[in-house]
């Protein structure tokens, strides 16, 4: 257990450094495996050779470019602003109405989008103009906006979920479904950190004008594109026409189908999207060959069954150790990137929450919710990063302040998913 600690710890020192992640985790993981065999070099070489070499031609893992390009595709096409416009058209007229349709939008696009970071990015252009144009403070603007994009990877299908479900050996099928009421209860919540921020300041979210419901009928029909795509994806695999891996292949090929209609795309935008989609693919694959190279260090060592006997001498109650995992996640999210810090942490708490009796779908949506909660935790939270570079004139404190209550609100989530593991595990339970 002693090396595993070691390793763990030499890891993020050297990550503090600011050497990148995955050779961090490359590192350690290839000097701790040639200590484990009595510093047999050939043997750490070999291993290092077989991660790269079978990680590069996992067919599972082709999921991850297929859904990134998709998002790009769906980006271009233009359909998050009709998004933002079917929500603005129902919500709009409330205090923090322009606010809550960030959220609500920012759901629908992070679905078949993916990608959070994205989804940040994407919404930000759409509806901060108009919440600046309505008078909207910056602070609940750009809250609205980070809390909302983190949605995108909750709400299926999506890549962080697809990486979990690979790395675990769980089904993506049904961790996508698990995601389903996790993501609404999400969205619900963050809405309800809106009506917070404008009950205690009525000025910074002021009403807008009230739509039709002409008007609101006509902005349903705008989203008809986004609606075809999911049905199409998710559909497709509920429905067993084809695997997560093919339905991420078809959702690409649907989500280019639509923006050549649209004519969204050029020679030169589609080169963009491809060279977008190929070094956020690379940057991923890299992070993940580092984890996979570390974590068969971890598990040569004695810390996974370390900790499992830890657990069983003290006698520790099996929701408090999960409820330990979750607020050591919590405290990691704020100084690390979500992505490596899962992949670093998993070889060491997956063990044992499998040892305790947990579901490895329940644990996974807790995962998730714990990095949506470090993507807008400060002071390294990756979408106030992103807001920060869209948005220059922002002050980082504004950005700060801003995202908290919707921290708490992220929270609050957390902690009814860990009372009640049915929000997450009752759709899952009605698949075959």
């Amino acid at each position: 257990m002693i090396e595993g600690l070691a390793g763990l710890l030499l890891m993020v020192v050297i990550a503090f450094v600011r050497v990148p992640i995955a050779l961090a985790m490359g590192i350690v993981g290839i000097v701790g495996y040639a200590y484990m065999r009595d510093w047999n070099w050939a043997v750490a070489f070999a291993m290092t050779q077989t991660k790269i070499y079978e990680t590069g031609r996992n067919y599972t893992l082709s999921v991850i470019p297929l859904f990134i390009l998709m998002g790009t595709f769906i980006a271009r096409a233009g359909m998050a602003e009709e998004l933002f416009r079917a929500a603005y058209a129902f919500v709009g007229h409330t205090r923090g109405g322009l606010a809550m349709a960030t959220v609500w939008a920012s759901a629908a696009f992070g679905g078949p989008c993916g990608s959070s970071i994205a989804t940040a990015a994407t919404i930000a252009k759409v509806a901060y103009p108009p919440m600046k144009r309505f008078g909207y403070s910056d602070k609940l603007a750009t809250g609205a906006i980070a809390a909302g994009g983190t949605l995108g990877i909750m709400v299926p299908p999506s890549t962080l979920m697809v990486i979990y479900a690979i790395f675990t050996e769980t089904n993506v099928g049904k961790l996508f479904a698990a995601g389903f009421i996790p993501g609404f209860v999400g969205a619900v919540l963050l809405c309800g950190a809106v009506l917070y921020m404008t009950w205690r300041d009525p000025d910074a979210g002021p009403p807008g004008r009230r739509s039709s419901w002409a008007e609101r009928w006509r902005a349903l029909r705008d989203v008809w594109g986004v609606t075809v795509v999911f049905l199409w994806v998710m559909g497709g695999i509920y429905g067993g026409l084809f695997t997560a891996t093919e339905g991420a292949g078809m959702g690409a090929v649907g989500a280019l189908a639509f923006a050549l209609w649209r004519r969204a795309l050029t020679w030169q935008t589609l080169y963009v999207s491809l060279v977008e989609s190929a070094r956020t693919t690379a940057m991923l694959f890299m992070i993940l060959i580092g984890a996979l190279m570390f974590a068969e260090f971890v598990n040569i060592t004695t810390m996974p069954a370390g900790l499992k006997a830890l657990v069983t001498e003290w006698q520790l109650s099996p929701i408090m150790v999960v409820a330990a995992i979750c607020a050591v996640y919590v405290v990691l999210g704020t100084a690390m990137e979500e992505l490596s810090m899962i992949l670093l942490t998993i070889p060491v708490f997956f063990p044992v929450v499998v040892h305790l009796g947990f579901d490895p779908i329940w644990f996974g949506i807790l995962i998730v919710t714990v990095v949506e909660i470090g993507l807008i935790s400060p002071p390294v939270g990756m979408n106030l990063f992103v807001m920060k570079t869209l948005l220059p004139n922002v002050s980082t404190g504004t950005l700060f302040r801003g995202v908290m209550p919707f921290v708490v609100a992220d929270v609050v989530r957390l902690a009814l998913l860990i009372a009640f593991p049915a929000l997450s595990l009752w759709l899952p339970s009605l698949m075959k």
